[in-house]
């Protein structure tokens, strides 16, 4: 009955090509994104997601900090940041700030800090040094995932050093891998109207090109939902598959549903249901070459994070904590969740909870860690 039906899809050829592992066209992706059928795509998300990850779903424990909020850009999708320091609601947390906030590792346990914050202006690379050095020194079995590619790109600016050179002194300093922001729509459309000051799409695909060639992993982003086309989001995803062919340096993907409220774009309708199960099934399809796609429960909410589990998606995050950037934008969630209440949601899907570090590795608590990515 299901076959029937299926084969009565207007996407039946895409089903068909994705049964037989074959890679999806520009074309194949545009017809997805048209596609009323929700069901037949997810479920043909669902055979791409089990075919790599069978019927596992990982989660990790970690938290954020996002050290300040002042930057240089001025994206009209950001309520997050601010010009200076004398706006109302700017902050920029000392080092000792820094310090006594990751004594949380001890407690949650987490095995990951998540860093990310804004382009500041006036912060030497010094202090990012400094930030990772002494982090890193105080938690060494902590992986550091910190600074998008946008933050890289204004380090390195501010040092007078290559991204290179800048990687290179932030990798011995205790850096582990740098996170997917940053992104946001590679449109040169896009990025004209709303964030014309920030690094252009080639240079954040060249930071991520020469991250990975360095060693060091990253994840990738879309933010989607607010003026971008169907076309414009395809276009992405493809660019990204085509540097993941290149340098295979991508982990996950995480598609980022666009939080309007407090922002230049207020007057932007928050993303739907539909879209969100829609760009993260297409995600999983079009992105062939990605090992993982990771619902950011945070941005997507807990209760569509637990559907996308069977539309693609084989990560819902961590228990994060404390996550300040999309809050800012108006975000409902919790900022935080437990472990337990991650393992109920992924176990009440219907999936096996997986706890992961940051390079996928599989944690079994009071049991060495595997040495072996899964």
């Amino acid at each position: 009955m299901i076959t029937e039906l299926i084969e009565k899809s207007e996407v039946a050829d895409v089903y068909h090509k994705v049964q037989e592992g074959r890679r999806l066209s520009r074309e194949d992706g545009m017809r997805l994104y048209r596609t009323h059928d929700i069901l037949t795509l997810g479920h043909m998300a669902n055979i791409a997601r089990e075919r790599k990850n069978g019927g596992v779903a990982y989660y990790i424990v970690n938290f954020h900090i996002n050290y300040s909020n002042i930057c240089k850009n001025k994206c009209r999708f950001c309520a997050f940041s601010r010009k200076g320091p004398e706006e109302d609601g700017a902050y920029e947390m000392t080092m000792d700030e820094i310090m006594e906030r990751a004594k949380r590792v001890r407690t949650l346990g987490a095995t990951e800090i998540h860093i990310v914050g804004g382009a500041h202006p006036s912060w030497p690379f010094s202090r990012y040094l400094e930030m990772i050095g002494k982090l890193h020194d105080a938690f060494p079995d902590v992986h550091l995932q910190a600074f998008t590619a946008v933050e890289i790109a204004h380090i390195a600016e501010m040092a007078g050093l290559s991204v290179t050179e800048t990687l290179d002194q932030l990798k011995k300093a205790g850096l582990g891998s740098l996170p997917g922001g940053g992104a946001e729509v590679f449109s040169q459309r896009v990025r004209a109207e709303v964030c014309p000051e920030k690094l252009s799409a080639e240079k954040w695909l060249e930071v991520m090109r020469e991250a990975h060639r360095f060693g060091l992993r990253s994840n990738a982003t879309m933010l989607y939902g607010h003026i971008e086309t169907e076309e414009e989001r395809i276009d992405h995803m493809l660019r990204l598959r085509e540097l993941q062919d290149e340098t295979d340096g991508f982990m996950s993907f995480i598609p980022l549903a666009f939080h309007p409220a407090n922002t230049q774009m207020s007057d932007k309708s928050p993303t739907t249901g539909f879209l969100d199960l829609k760009t993260l099934a297409i995600g999983r399809l079009m992105l062939d070459n990605f090992e993982h796609i990771k619902a950011f429960w945070i941005m997507l909410g807990i209760k569509l994070a637990q559907v996308s589990l069977w539309f693609g998606v084989d990560d819902i995050d961590g228990t994060v904590v404390e996550e300040r950037i999309t809050h800012a934008a108006g975000a409902e969630t919790p900022q935080g969740l437990t472990v337990e209440e991650l393992k109920r949601l992924i176990v009440e899907a219907g999936r096996v909870p997986v706890e992961r570090d940051t390079l996928y590795r599989v944690i079994r608590r009071g049991i060495p860690r595997a040495d072996h990515d899964v």
